[in-house]
């Protein structure tokens, strides 16, 4: 055989091949690795939007924690105030009611002190009606000597 014959069959064999491979072959493998880049470029795209809305998520986080810190601070105080003014009015209803009772009590025994000199009064009275009969050495009549009972009542 002729080498410049197997030499120009080898060229047309491998020219088949190669057309063959980019006709029916190489589209497919073409295809598959477009295909294959997009699916990574949109994974890429996606994992970086996603890493966004993360760190947007992670802010917003951060700012509602730092609001409801400043809320329940707000709150705390708030009750603090409360409780402080429900203390100081509590201590001024307790002053009152304090006050009312001493008032009342001072009224209480000022009219004991006048009962007591009511009673004094007449126990005076009586004894200086007792005096006075043993002085005189006879009864005195009340009914009859009331009005000078009465000034006598009122002298003492």
């Amino acid at each position: 055989m002729n080498i410049n014959a197997t030499l120009f069959a080898q060229a047309v064999v491998f020219a088949i091949l190669i057309w063959f491979t980019m006709k029916f072959v190489w589209p497919p493998i073409a295809k598959a690795l477009d295909e294959r880049a997009l699916k990574i470029s949109e994974g890429l795209a996606s994992a970086e939007k996603a890493k966004s809305e993360l760190a947007v998520a992670n802010k917003r986080v951060e700012e509602e924690l730092s609001k409801s810190r400043n809320e329940s601070a707000t709150r705390l105080a708030d009750a603090e105030r409360r409780a402080q003014t429900l203390i100081e009015e509590a201590k001024g209803r307790a002053t009152e009611e304090a006050a009312k009772i001493v008032a009342s009590a001072r009224q209480e025994a000022e009219q004991q002190v006048i009962k007591a000199r009511e009673s004094l009064r007449e126990e005076v009275a009586a004894l200086a009606v007792k005096g006075a009969e043993q002085i005189l050495k006879r009864e005195v009549n009340a009914g009859v000597h009331a009005e000078l009972l009465g000034r006598l009542k009122a002298e003492l």
